[in-house]
C-alpha cells in the first residue's frame, strides 16, 4: 500500500516539475517580447497550462520573475566559476561582465521595473541572496585579474557591475541599434577598467 502511494506521488511530482519548467520557458519568451506588459494569463496560455497551475507555482508576477532571476544567477555564477580556470584572467573577467550585461537586457527592463516595486520579505530575501552570489562570483574573477592579470588594484567589483548594468540600460534605450551593446561592452576592453590611473 505504501509502495503504491509512493509510486502515485512520483508521477505527480514529475508533472509538477514539468509544468513549472514550461511556465518558466514561456515566461522568459513572453517577457523578452512584451517586457513590463507581459501578462500572467498570456504566459499560462503560452505554456499550455491553466491559470490555476501557474498561480500554484507563482502567485504573482514578482514571484515568477524572482524564479527566472534565480535560474539566471545560478547560470552566471556557474559560468564565473568555470572562467576561474581560464588561461587569461583579464579575458575571463571581461567575458563574465559581458554575460552579466546580456542578462540585464534579457527581459527588456522588466527586472528593473519589478525591483523598484516594494518586494515581499520572501522576495527581498531571495533577491539579496542573488545579489550577494553575483558579487561573490565577480569578486573572485576580479581578484584573480588583479593578482595575475592587468586589472588595477583599486577596482571594485560593485563598480564594475554598475558599469555593466549601465551599459545594458543604455543599449535598451536604442533598440534600433542591435550592435550597441557589444560596442559599449568593448569599451571595458580598451577603456575603464583598464585605463591606467591619471
Amino acid at each position: 500500500m505504501h509502495s503504491s502511494h509512493a509510486d502515485a506521488q512520483r508521477p505527480r511530482r514529475a508533472d509538477a516539475r514539468d509544468n513549472r519548467e514550461r511556465v518558466l520557458r514561456a515566461a522568459r519568451a513572453e517577457f523578452a517580447e512584451q517586457g513590463p506588459d507581459a501578462s500572467l494569463n498570456k504566459i499560462a496560455q503560452r505554456a499550455g497550462v491553466g491559470p490555476g497551475t501557474l498561480y500554484r507555482h507563482f502567485p504573482n508576477l514578482q514571484a515568477l520573475l524572482v524564479a527566472l532571476i534565480g535560474d539566471d544567477v545560478d547560470a552566471l555564477c556557474a559560468q564565473g566559476r568555470d572562467l576561474l580556470q581560464s588561461a587569461s584572467p583579464d579575458e575571463a573577467l571581461r567575458t563574465w561582465l559581458h554575460a552579466v550585461a546580456r542578462h540585464a537586457t534579457a527581459m527588456r527592463g522588466l527586472v528593473a521595473t519589478q525591483m523598484i516595486a516594494q518586494p515581499s520579505q520572501e522576495t527581498g530575501t531571495a533577491l539579496a541572496g542573488y545579489h550577494e552570489a553575483i558579487l561573490t562570483t565577480g569578486a573572485m574573477l576580479l581578484t584573480r585579474a588583479q593578482h595575475e592579470g592587468n586589472a588595477p588594484a583599486e577596482l571594485d567589483i560593485a563598480d564594475l557591475l554598475k558599469l555593466a548594468n549601465a551599459i545594458a540600460w543604455a543599449s535598451e534605450q536604442s533598440s534600433a541599434d542591435p550592435r550597441l551593446l557589444d560596442r559599449l561592452l568593448a569599451l571595458i576592453h580598451t577603456g575603464p577598467p583598464y585605463f591606467p590611473p591619471a
